[in-house]
């Protein structure tokens, strides 16, 4: 299934999408109104047996606004140079352990909603992420239990400050700008999905290709991530956790090559679909 959340901003209920139409799941399943709420309580069976149930309906894909699958994660757990090829493009050495940082709920943003610059010298950057959700609990998993813990997959941009991330000295700031986490289009189960390993992560801006790289590239697997935060950290269904992002960075190329108002960036993945944000001032 591929899961959405639909609607104003703030007031997004819970979709499914089937063909280019969007089936209300609050239509499916009454009382339920959010994608969270399909995780936490283990909802995807049912729900998927309404949706082969429901006839033809609901509402046009393109007649509504997507808003981040998931809107109310209670963590957003992200993993700091993760692929090699990431690592190599700073001459860095490949970390031995996941490096983790994390970003507000204020930075979540649908799709096609504008990535708004705070300040025009703050160096604004894009990774393109595979974005994993939580499915059930996890709490000192191994890498197998907490790989088959996965919800689902989606596409998300890491937008960060590098100037202000180098000046810091420490990433929160830099990371959790308002609306410095588009992601989406949709959730799409991870039973649809397969390897992720064979997924493919791009970044586009006015037609030139800037990243371009899968996750069989990944440091730590998405199995060994999850495994690792889970030593620590109790994670919930809903929890989002980014993966990493591939080499084409901006901050590492010669010259730099930050993202400008008027740009629009696109962030894909196969399988996945695709965010298209405009860039603006603030």
């Amino acid at each position: 299934m591929r899961l959405v959340s639909f609607g104003a901003p703030g007031a997004e209920q819970a979709g499914v999408v089937r063909g280019d139409r969007i089936l209300p799941v609050a239509d499916l399943l009454p009382g339920c109104t959010s994608v969270r709420r399909i995780l936490v309580e283990g909802l995807h069976d049912r729900l998927a047996a309404a949706v082969a149930a429901a006839p033809a309906g609901g509402l046009a894909l393109d007649s509504v606004r997507l808003g981040p699958p998931v809107t109310d994660p209670g963590q957003i757990i992200c993993v700091g140079l993760n692929y090699h090829g990431h690592a190599a493009e700073q001459k860095a050495v490949p970390p031995e352990r996941p490096l983790l940082f994390a970003k507000g709920r204020n930075t979540l943003s649908g799709p096609t909603d504008a990535i708004v610059i705070p300040d025009p010298d703050c160096g604004p950057d894009y990774e393109v992420e595979l974005a994993v959700v939580l499915g059930r609990p996890l709490h000192r998993a191994d890498a197998t239990v907490a790989r088959a813990a996965v919800a689902g997959f989606m596409v998300a941009n890491d937008v960060s400050a590098r100037r202000w991330q180098k000046a810091d000295g420490q990433w929160f700031r830099s990371k959790s700008c308002d609306g410095f986490l588009p992601c989406g289009p949709w959730l799409t189960t991870a039973d649809e999905v397969g390897d992720e390993r064979t997924l493919r992560l791009t970044t586009t801006i006015a037609g030139e290709r800037l990243q371009d790289g899968t996750p069989a590239d990944l440091i730590h697997p998405v199995g060994a991530v999850l495994a690792w935060i889970s030593r620590t950290m109790r994670l919930e269904p809903g929890d989002l956790i980014l993966t990493g992002t591939p080499a084409g960075v901006g901050v590492w190329r010669t010259p730099p090559r930050f993202l400008r108002p008027g740009e629009v960036v696109e962030c894909a993945i196969d399988r996945l679909g695709a965010l298209r944000n405009p860039v603006v001032a603030g």
